[in-house]
Formats: C-alpha cells, structure tokens, sequence
C-alpha cells in the first residue's frame, strides 16, 4: 500500500511540476515606428518626426528624424504607432483602447505647446490628434510618451502633466526640433 501511495504522490508531483506557459491577458505590444506628422492648418508641407527600430529592443540603434517647424503656426498633429516586424498598425489598438492610454508631450527649449484634440469613451484625453502651437524660433526637444493604464483623474494628467500619471511607459522618444 506503502508502494502505491508513493508511485501516485510521484505521479502527481511530476505533473504538478511541468512547465505551463503563463497566460498574459494583455500583452505589451512591440513597437518598432512612431510617426508624429504636423500639419499646417493654413495649408503648407508636412512635417514627420519619425522614430524606427525595425529590430526591436537591443541591436541596432534606432534611427530618429526631428525636423523644422515655422514660427508662430498651428499644426494639426497626429500620432502612429506601427510594429513593422509583423505588419501591424498599433494605432488602431491604442484608439480602440483610449480609456487605457495616454500619449503626453514635453517640450525643453522648445517655445511650443501641444493641446488633446481627442478623448476616449470617458471624455479623457488620449493624444493620438493633438494641436501643436509655435511661437518665436527656437531650438529644443520634444519628448512623446505614451502610458498604458494612467491615473486620468490625478492632479494635472487631463493637462498633460505626466507627474502623477502612473501606469507604464509603452514608448518614449525624444525628438530635436528646431522652429524658424
């Protein structure tokens, strides 16, 4: 009896031990491209900041492209996120899962703002179209960062202040923009 009941607790442990794969119910996608396109809404050339890292984290160094912006213009400015390794377009995913999401933008030397020109289903800013104001030339940064899951009712992230909006970054990147 002492035999059996060893082979079934043996029997038990080597199954109890095998390695099961964890299920992750939301999954982090990879983002390979971010395309920020600021458009002159007095009409005008397009400006492309454009961040790409077709190999993922560690490899390559990623290529970023700032650009010019004109003095005292208003820009309509609108975000894409794409994972180029499998031909996906994240954008989609972050637009059907506003309530989730957050993009925030900073400036340093930089004499702009960016203000939301879009809400998820709450009303609450996402960032995916935003309006972008210059005003005299400078030189500067500007940095995009989108959070997963950030507190929208703490102080100031309706605003775009990033403080104390928690959640995690997906994607940061910070662009050199000149405006003349």
């Amino acid at each position: 009896m002492k035999k059996l009941f060893f082979i079934t607790l043996a029997a038990f442990a080597f199954t109890a031990c095998e390695k099961n794969d964890p299920i992750i119910p939301n999954e982090e996608e990879l983002i390979t491209t971010l395309i920020y396109t600021l458009t002159p809404d007095g009409g005008g050339s397009p400006v492309e900041l454009k961040f790409q890292d077709l190999d993922g984290d560690g490899g390559n160094v990623p290529v970023i492209s700032g650009g010019t912006l004109i003095a005292n213009t208003t820009y309509s400015g609108s975000l894409r996120l794409l994972n180029e390794i499998e031909s996906e377009d994240i954008t989609l995913e972050v637009e059907e899962e506003g309530d989730e999401h957050q993009f925030f933008f900073s400036v340093s030397g930089l004499n702009a703002n960016v203000d939301y020109a879009d809400t998820d289903a709450n009303g609450k800013p996402v960032g995916i179209n935003t309006t972008l104001t210059t005003g005299a030339a400078s030189n500067g940064q500007l940095t995009i960062t989108l959070r997963h899951e950030p507190a929208k009712d703490a102080s100031g992230v309706v605003n775009g202040d990033i403080t104390n909006a928690g959640g995690e970054t997906d994607i940061e990147v910070t662009f050199d923009v000149a405006i003349q």
